[in-house]
């Protein structure tokens, strides 16, 4: 930790120890920790629980996929994995993205420029909880929470691009996009296809060859890529140091 030798406080602790005539080290780093403090920005936080929260989910996923008996990527739904041999892992999974992305909101709350993204976030945040507490069974609620959490997740990758320095923005702005597209092209395919009304992915040209499960990856994936590399440039913030 630097000291400024020049501050009326330093000046105290030096005189002090000049009185002294010799150096007392624990009354020195004592002396200095208290007339000066560095603190650590609530971005920093906030970044490190964005990066826990998208990639626990991504391993979390795979590992889902992975146990669930002939699983099709193309094919099943992801919330088929909230009521499969792996609901545990999925449900609890998606439960902890969204609680992680609270807190870490929680965080971000005083920091400047954040106040739009801070409610998308939160909104986003409360679909994906709910999506682990209402699974599939629940149709009109988990329907409803997952596509909260969908929706507001690419809202908040484009409206981070505010505070992001290209090319970083523009890559924000792509990736939200890719979530809002791929939401809208899911949507359509589930309303052509009748798939609203069943518990059967059915196909449909709006999902371009991809399946209902692809076409909700396509939807998940991009949100979550932005989510970890927004936590990247939380963390790359300064700390700033303070007087208390």
């Amino acid at each position: 930790m630097h000291v400024d030798f020049r501050s009326n406080d330093s000046r105290g602790i030096m005189q002090g120890i000049r009185r002294n005539g010799d150096v007392n080290v624990e009354s020195l780093i004592f002396q200095v920790a208290t007339s000066q403090s560095m603190t650590y920005p609530g971005e920093k936080v906030a970044g490190i629980l964005f990066f826990i929260a998208a990639t626990q989910f991504l391993l979390s996923l795979n590992v889902a996929e992975a146990l669930y008996p002939d699983f099709s990527v193309s094919g099943n739904y992801i919330s088929d994995l909230g009521i499969g041999p792996s609901y545990m892992i999925f449900n609890s999974s998606v439960f902890l993205l969204g609680l992680l992305l609270l807190v870490g909101t929680y965080f971000l709350r005083r920091a400047s420029g954040y106040r739009t993204l801070n409610i998308m976030l939160i909104l986003m945040a409360v679909g994906a909880m709910g999506v682990g507490v209402f699974t599939k069974d629940y149709r009109t609620a988990h329907g409803a929470l997952a596509s909260m959490a969908f929706f507001f997740g690419g809202l908040s990758a484009i409206s981070s691009s505010r505070v992001l320095k290209k090319p970083l923005s523009l890559i924000s702005i792509i990736l939200g996009l890719v979530t809002l597209v791929a939401l809208a092209l899911f949507s359509m395919g589930m309303y052509a296809s009748g798939s609203l009304t069943s518990d059967i992915a059915y196909n449909s040209d709006f999902y371009l060859s991809l399946g209902p499960g692809g076409m909700e990856h396509m939807i998940v994936l991009p949100a979550l890529v932005w989510l970890a590399g927004f936590s990247w440039h939380l963390l790359a913030q300064r700390e700033t140091p303070t007087k208390e």
